[in-house]
């Protein structure tokens, strides 16, 4: 049997950037089965599936049944999701920012935080026919190209009521400068809003508190570290000469305890664990974006 395992990622064109962080295309076929854990990140998630449904095993809400999913659009969680195949995957994901949620899927990420759904249940047709049209392409090139068209011309359509407040726009950004390392309090002063209602407007447009976006911010930076390191050694953590405790330090944990239990919590296992069973995964997702 003949073995397929692609992995390519790309920017998305100047206009989308904005609102479209990355796309990641993949395609594997006659490789051993596998499972991989969705984890928290600052991106909103859409998958165009091109072959099989994908499918989820276990949600990042435990309330949410296993499915399958020929397209798929996952809220900003805080716990992983539980992705498995028996051996064959192919698609598309898309990083979504939540600030561009608004433009491209015309409603705020809060109205679906912590759940995945079927992408039609948010963008109603246009989701199959985005994937239609994808899979109609014989080359990654020609398929991140069709994104750049239709995704392009949906974001130029887009009402100025898709625009985010301005606070909330600073407030997400200020975050992510610092990978979380700032006090809400020093936020909402800078906003001009109370702490109070900073917290609700921003759960409600990208469905995490400012507190709950800081600690993912965090835990993204910590862990793109470790990718990079173990990723260069071609090996483990320990292979990598990687310090967790000097780790913590820089990404703003108190301590490596608490990173410790921030990696647990997020990732549902240690960063040993992770890297272990991830190491594939972790060499695409550090692999250069390409213009």
């Amino acid at each position: 049997m003949t073995v397929i395992d692609e992995s390519v990622r790309q920017l998305p064109a100047p206009s989308l950037r904005p609102f479209v962080e990355w796309y990641a295309g993949f395609r594997q076929a006659g490789v051993a089965p596998a499972r991989h854990r969705g984890l928290p990140s600052p991106s909103l998630t859409f998958i165009l599936t091109l072959d099989d449904p994908l499918v989820v095993a276990a949600h990042s809400d435990p309330r949410q049944p296993p499915g399958e999913y020929s397209t798929l659009l996952g809220g900003l969680h805080t716990a992983p999701a539980l992705i498995t195949h028996e051996g064959r995957q192919s698609g598309i994901q898309l990083a979504l920012t939540p600030l561009g949620a608004r433009v491209l899927l015309g409603v705020p990420a809060g109205q679906f935080a912590g759940l995945d759904v079927d992408a039609s249940a948010v963008l109603g047709r246009f989701a199959g026919e985005l994937r239609e049209r994808v899979g109609e392409q014989e080359t990654w090139t020609g398929r991140f190209g069709v994104l750049n068209t239709i995704l392009g011309e949906r974001a130029g359509a887009a009402e100025c009521a898709a625009c985010v407040r301005p606070e909330i726009g600073y407030a997400w950004r200020r975050l992510r400068a610092v990978s979380g390392a700032v006090r809400v309090s020093a936020i909402a002063a800078e906003t001009g809003w109370s702490e109070r209602h900073l917290n609700a407007r921003f759960r409600a447009e990208t469905g995490l508190s400012p507190k709950e976006a800081a600690r993912v911010f965090r835990f993204t930076a910590a862990r793109g570290r470790i990718a990079d390191a173990v990723v260069r050694s071609g090996g483990g953590i320990t292979g990598a000469g990687l310090s967790l405790a000097d780790l913590a330090a820089e990404c703003g944990y108190y301590d490596q305890a608490h990173l410790a239990r921030d990696f647990r919590a997020l990732a549902g296992c240690p960063p040993t664990q992770w890297v272990a069973e991830e190491f594939r995964n972790i060499q695409a997702s550090v692999a250069d974006l390409r213009e």
